[in-house]
């Protein structure tokens, strides 16, 4: 079969279209023809090796698993010896992040990670949803009308599906992004827009309810006084030393009344046929900005590593 695959940890150079083997499913395994599957940042630190936790999930040296992607969307055309609850010929969906392999024709996924695609989503849209759209979910839940919430990183595919989820709930958003994106951005309807670049938000003298932040770069101290009595600050990816001061470093600030920390997606089946619903209730609905060949996954995860996607890519098999 065709994949995209990596042998060293570094840049797109590094990626090779190459003839690999079928996997076969081992128990509690299906494997699906994949149709679809969407580029996540997480891709892009698999493939630098970076963030250090990218290794220490995919191999200290060199990566365990060849073949990167992980929101698949596929056609089941074979079990494991299991009984998973699929038939053959189900169209299901998920988020593979801790093992991956979507970039390829075909791979053996966990029964219990995967759901079933709604006939109403297609398989470009539904390769958007499982990672990208459970932290947009889990990122905005609890939000009132009224709440004040930043999102740093508001350009990319959780981020403007948050966007979404944050203004119908009836908060006050400000959306934080590069420079290529604030004209896009101003169109999906944020009450105020920050170019990082010209601009840090957490120096501006404002504060917030709720900061979500897609990629961290602050310590406690520098997003403390961004957050306004009782306000609460998640992480979602960033240099490991900055997390674990984000963690620990924050402890100090629930004496201010500030909650700062990572945070903490419960991803699988449940919250991915969660988020497949919202979609086809129309309550959330990814941007996506191009659908490319396999051949293109190397362009594809540079410009998602450097920032420049406005939404989601996603690669069409």
């Amino acid at each position: 079969m065709k994949a995209i695959v990596q042998d060293r940890y570094g840049g797109p150079e590094h990626l090779r279209l190459a003839d690999i083997p079928v996997p076969e499913p081992v128990r509690s395994q299906i494997r699906v023809r994949v149709l679809a599957c969407a580029v996540n940042l997480s891709d892009w630190e698999y493939l630098i090796g970076s963030p250090l936790y990218a290794r220490l999930v995919g191999g200290l040296m060199k990566p365990k698993r060849q073949v990167l992607g992980s929101d698949i969307v596929g056609v089941i055309d074979k079990l494991g010896s299991d009984e998973t609850g699929f038939s053959l010929g189900d169209r299901v969906m998920g988020d593979l992040v801790m093992v991956r392999g979507g970039f390829a024709e075909y791979a053996c996924v966990a029964a219990a990670d995967m759901a079933k695609v709604p006939d109403e989503l297609s398989d470009e849209v539904a390769a958007c949803l499982p990672q990208a759209g459970g932290i947009a979910v889990a990122g905005t839940d609890g939000l009132k009308p009224g709440d004040r919430l930043l999102i740093n990183g508001a350009g990319g595919g959780s981020g403007t599906m948050a966007l979404q989820l944050a203004k119908a709930a009836g908060a006050h958003v400000t959306a934080v992004d590069n420079a290529s994106k604030i004209d896009w951005l101003r169109s999906l309807g944020p009450d105020e827009v920050i170019d990082y670049r010209a601009q840090d938000f957490a120096r501006t003298g404002q504060q917030w309810d709720r900061i979500l932040d897609m990629v961290a770069t602050r310590g406690p101290a520098k997003i403390a006084p961004a957050l306004s009595d009782g306000g609460i600050y998640r992480a979602l990816g960033g240099n490991v030393g900055v997390l674990l001061s984000l963690v620990f470093g924050g402890l100090r600030f629930r004496l201010q009344n500030k909650s700062i920390g990572m945070l903490m997606v419960p991803s699988g089946r449940k919250l991915t046929e969660r988020v497949a619903q919202m979609a086809v209730a129309g309550k959330i609905e990814p941007h996506l900005e191009a659908v490319l060949p396999l051949s293109s996954v190397p362009e594809a995860l540079r410009r998602t590593g450097f920032g420049d996607v406005k939404g989601k890519l996603v690669i069409k098999l």
